[in-house]
């Protein structure tokens, strides 16, 4: 991952929680996810891995509703606070500080993983081993040309008939992070190789981010190129 811009860097991220200005993290699941959890459609607990996870709100969620989750941040802070939360609401959910764009390399801090195996070391932590993978803030945080880098991460992350759970900030504002899209740029980047079943704006989102939000669930199809 490029570290030429400082919120490229886990320090930047770090930095904000120490010092409390961490202003994505709403201290509690984003309203639209739990909308979904509650709904008729609501998905099928799974394994799935939460990228971008901060303190850990939106992955504890789907834990409470039986989901096997597991939740990547840059920031040790972000991770030690998501990992006191489980343990405080009895949930089992594993939370590692991590580049998201590291997770596709053996690591030493992949859960079960032991750093006595030759087999583990010889092959990709994290490929096609989840059901699900959740976005919430991570995609509009890291820089805008690694979108396409962010496309592949998530497919390659995913199962056959994997899905892609998301809920993204498409504003228009200049600068970032947090970084603008649209719906347009959405669908161009993602409609390529996963099959789109929602992508609608969220009715219930937090009143700084209406109506500028937008649901989406991205199914990986059992048979595609990679990218």
């Amino acid at each position: 991952m490029p570290t030429d811009n400082p919120e490229l860097k886990p320090e930047f991220w770090e930095t904000r929680y120490q010092e409390d200005t961490a202003r994505w993290d709403l201290g509690h699941a984003a309203p639209p996810f739990t909308s979904l959890l509650k709904s008729k459609a609501a998905p099928s607990p799974g394994r799935l891995i939460a990228l971008g996870s901060g303190r850990g709100h939106d992955a504890l969620l789907f834990a409470e509703q039986g989901f096997e989750v597991l939740g990547v941040d840059f920031a040790p802070s972000a991770v030690a606070e998501a990992r006191k939360l489980a343990i405080a609401r009895q949930l089992d959910a594993q939370f590692i500080q991590r580049d998201i764009f590291d997770l596709l390399s053996p690591s030493s801090d992949h859960p079960g993983s032991s750093s006595n195996s030759s087999n583990d070391a010889s092959k990709p932590s994290f490929v096609g081993q989840f059901d699900y993978v959740l976005e919430h803030t991570c995609f509009c945080a890291i820089a805008p040309h690694q979108r396409p880098a962010y496309v592949d991460l998530v497919y390659r992350l995913l199962r056959p008939r994997g899905e892609l759970i998301a809920l993204f900030w498409a504003h228009s504002r200049d600068g970032g992070p947090p970084y603008g899209t649209s719906l347009d740029e959405i669908r161009d980047l993602f409609s390529p190789v996963f099959r789109t079943k929602v992508l609608e704006r969220a009715t219930n989102s937090v009143e700084s981010r209406h109506p500028d939000e937008y649901l989406g669930r991205f199914q990986k199809p059992v048979e595609t190129a990679l990218l």
